[in-house]
């Protein structure tokens, strides 16, 4: 951890030099900034994170079945469970979707779902965001860094890899692309916040 506190400066200033920032909106004005870099890293331990995972899945799995039933047969209407002005008014319900099924029935194909971690150690859901997750970027780019600038802090410790986030998501893709085209990522542009295409 000295190592990460000795290099915390190092990283920050190569996360500006490649414009790593994130945007904001503050009375309804946007604003983007530089995005900080914590040395202090929060550990997870295996144990929490095969919890969290069973836990994400299991989440993501009930979003998708609730969005199939709001653009289908509605129970969770009809049953009194969420009143339906709550879905109708809601900007991110788009009647055109009424009756459509895409394949596998998978709605979210990247749900960035928000956790905080409580005094008492629990683990709460903050929120969900399933129509323009971007925060995948910013962990990924950190590492690269942090590999860059402090490879000792992967030799001497044991932690997860997350190098392989962008086969996931091709492999993520096919599945829902069932064969039928060519699997696509639209993006604003290298200027934009969130995007990341980079190698050191």
């Amino acid at each position: 951890m000295d190592k990460m506190i000795e290099n915390r400066d190092a990283v920050n200033k190569w996360m500006e030099r490649f414009g790593v920032r994130f945007g904001v909106y503050k009375n309804g004005v946007f604003k983007e900034q530089l995005f900080p870099f914590d040395a202090i890293p929060r550990v997870i331990s295996k144990e929490d994170w095969d919890y969290l995972e069973r836990g994400l899945i299991q989440r993501v799995d009930a979003l998708n079945l609730f969005l199939n039933d709001i653009y289908h047969e509605k129970g969770i209407i009809k049953d009194g469970i969420i009143p339906a002005e709550f879905i109708y008014s809601s900007k991110g319900y788009l009647p055109e979707c009424e009756g459509v099924s895409p394949i596998h029935d998978i709605y979210s194909h990247i749900s960035g779902i928000d956790l905080v971690q409580a005094k008492d150690n629990r683990w709460f859901v903050l929120e969900d965001n399933l129509r323009i997750p971007s925060g995948a970027s910013y962990p990924m780019i950190a590492r690269t860094i942090t590999r860059k600038v402090s490879p000792q802090t992967f030799q001497e410790n044991t932690v997860a890899d997350n190098r392989d986030y962008s086969t996931l998501l091709k492999e993520m893709m096919d599945y829902v692309n069932d064969g039928r085209g060519i699997s696509v990522i639209l993006t604003p542009g290298r200027y934009n916040s969130a995007f990341l295409s980079i190698r050191i």
